[in-house]
Order: structure tokens, then C-alpha cells, then sequence
């Protein structure tokens, strides 16, 4: 599996700015409303250290890191729901997304134009809150009336089916975040049951001075993480050679970049973890949910390694390293032999036996 993120902001917001520097694609970031129509879509490797010194271990012909993808759709406007702007319609397209990147501006630039007139964190939050919560409704609105239909047709379950939505439709009607609420619809997708990542654009001086949200705009997202990252930063280290990046990170201070931040951050949100697996032909990363079992975790390669798991040969990833040899950490007994019920750990090498 792989972490899919979609990015919601008002217009001009930087959105698509921090979207090219993520992603190294090249998008208009026109400096006008809805510069971005159509979602750009792309596939961001992870950087994982563990996974590079792992190929060099095993002198891997390929080397294979987990993906994350980014979803940039247009900018929301106050009354999108109502067709304000170019409406709420493109909000479909990050109906099947994991998490929700917000972003929100707040940098003060007189030369880039903000639709409300100036950078408001908290109220930017709530205009974009809303619009998700009226498409949610929207949402929920017409899978009742197909449930409605169902039930005269006895389907089963479609009776309980229309009390959890009718719970679910009053949660937005009252104004709040199904993700807050605890709800997770598990019939229909909706925006506000994903979980929210609050990602504050910055200026490069906010940056160095370690901006930190206002009390109210912590009290405004609760317990959702949240991260400040300057797009500007994030494409200037783009354009870097890796070799370079690390200079240029040091030189402002910066421990690393947004996009390690922002990656980090989707992985704890939604418990995932990596294992891999490595030789001569390939090393790869793999990401599951955390507490997989041994064919859970096998599935995320091929269904055969879950409906066929006899055993899975495992040894942590640094033991491997400094053992220096498959067979001298199996000299050593640091390979174990686990069965169905081991649960895998991040940072697990895994050979599955079918």
C-alpha cells in the first residue's frame, strides 16, 4: 500500500507552489484564483536511510522506496458548496485519499493576492471546514435517498445502514469534523472522517523564528498534528543535488525538509510502518499498518504470501547491517524463524516462506 494525501487550501495559498516542490512537477502557480482546474496527481519516493544502506549491504541491482502520492486539487472559496468559485465538485477527487493536507497561508506578501484580503489562519480554517462539512452532506444526503430505496426493496442492512447515517448527517449539520466526532463511515467516502494534517505555509523568516500557531488556531484543529513549512524553502532544496541539501538545511537551522516532516507525519496519523525486504536482485520498502501479522504484513507483496504463509525468516535491520552477512547473523542466531502470529516491527527484513 501506499500513503495517498490530498491537499486542500484557498486559492493562493501556495498549494500548488508546495505541491512542485513536493512532487518536483512542474504545475501553473499562477498568481490568480483557480489556477489549478484539473487535480494534479503525483508520486512522491519516500526517503528512507534504512532502505539505501540495505541495498548497498546486499549490492541490490534496484532499489525500490515507498511512495507517497499528493493530490493538489483548486482552491476552495466561502460558498463553494453553492457554486461560488469553481464550486466544491473537485472535492471528489480526494474523496479516496488516506489523509487531508490543509494548507493554510501564513505568510503576508503584498505581490501574491489573498482572497479574503489578508492571511487569517483561523478563519481560513474555518471557511475551509465548512465547505468540506456542506460536501459531506451532500454526500451523505444522497446515499440516504438510495438507502431509502433499498429498504422498501428489503435489502438487508440497509435499515441500520440509514440510522448510522442519519447519526453521521446530524454530527455536520451541528458543524463538526466526523474525524473529531470519532465517526468513520465505512459505506460511503467522507472528506471529513479522514484525518486532517494542518500544514502552515510560511515565510523563511517564520521559519528560522519557529512560528508556532496561535492559541486559538491550536484549540481551532484539537489533537490533529500540524507543521509549518515554507514552500519557497521546499523548492529551493528541490532544485539542490542531494549532496547539497543537507548544507543548505544546516545553514537555515533546519533539522530536514517539509516534505520528511509532512511524510512523517501521514505514517503516524494513520499507523503505518515500513519492512523490507532485500538481495541482490532488489531492496524494498514496504508499508503496512502498524501490528500487521507476519501475512498481513506478506500481503502488502502478494496475496499469495498471506493466504499461503508457512513462515517468514526475520531479523531487525541494523542487526543485519552489523552482523555484515546473511549467514554470519544466522551463524549468530539473529534471524528468526516466526510464524502466523508474529506481529512485524518497523525496520523488520522479512523473507516469507509459501
Amino acid at each position: 500500500m501506499s500513503l495517498k494525501i490530498g491537499i486542500v487550501g484557498l486559492p493562493n495559498v501556495g498549494k500548488s507552489t508546495l505541491f512542485n516542490a513536493l512532487t518536483q512537477k512542474k504545475v501553473d502557480i499562477s498568481n490568480y484564483p483557480f489556477c489549478t482546474i484539473e487535480p494534479n496527481v503525483g508520486v512522491v519516493p519516500v526517503s528512507d536511510e534504512r532502505l539505501e544502506r540495505l541495498a548497498a549491504f546486499s549490492r541490490s541491482k534496484k532499489t525500490v522506496p515507498a511512495a507517497v502520492e499528493f493530490v493538489d486539487i483548486a482552491g476552495l472559496v466561502k460558498g463553494a458548496a453553492e457554486g461560488e468559485g469553481l464550486g466544491n465538485k473537485f472535492l471528489t477527487h480526494i474523496q479516496e485519499t488516506d489523509a487531508i493536507a490543509e494548507v493554510v497561508r501564513i505568510f503576508d506578501d503584498p505581490d501574491i493576492t489573498h482572497v479574503a484580503g489578508a492571511p487569517d489562519p483561523l478563519s481560513d480554517i474555518d471557511v475551509l471546514e465548512y465547505e468540506l462539512i456542506l460536501k459531506d452532506m451532500e454526500t451523505a444526503s444522497k446515499r440516504l435517498a438510495t438507502i431509502e430505496k433499498d429498504i422498501k426493496a428489503g435489502k438487508k442492512g440497509a435499515s441500520e445502514e440509514r440510522v448510522r447515517l442519519r447519526d453521521t448527517e446530524a454530527h455536520l449539520v451541528a458543524g463538526r469534523l466526523l474525524s473529531r466526532a470519532g465517526i468513520a463511515p465505512d459505506t460511503i467516502p467522507l472528506l471529513t472522517a479522514k484525518p486532517f494534517i494542518y500544514v502552515f505555509n510560511a515565510s523563511e523568516e517564520q521559519i528560522a523564528a519557529r512560528w508556532r500557531p496561535e492559541t486559538a488556531v491550536l484549540e481551532k484543529i484539537g489533537s490533529a498534528p500540524w507543521v509549518a513549512i515554507s514552500a519557497k524553502i521546499e523548492s529551493e532544496l528541490g532544485q539542490l543535488p542531494a549532496d547539497e541539501r543537507a548544507e543548505f538545511l544546516n545553514a537555515l537551522a533546519i533539522e530536514k525538509g517539509g516534505l520528511d516532516h509532512l511524510v512523517g507525519m501521514g505514517y503516524r496519523t494513520l499507523g503505518l510502518m515500513t519492512f523490507f525486504t532485500t538481495g541482490e536482485d532488489e531492496t524494498r520498502a514496504w508499508t503496512v499498518p502498524r501490528g500487521s501479522s507476519a501475512p498481513r504484513a506478506g500481503r502488502a507483496i502478494h496475496s499469495d504470501f498471506e493466504g499461503k504463509f508457512i513462515r517468514a525468516e526475520v531479523i531487525g535491520w541494523e542487526q543485519l547491517l552489523e552482523a555484515g552477512s546473511w549467514a554470519a547473523a544466522r551463524e549468530k542466531g539473529l534471524v528468526r524463524t516466526e510464524g502466523k502470529e508474529y506481529v512485524v516491527r518497523d525496520g523488520d527484513v522479512v523473507e516469507f516462506k509459501i
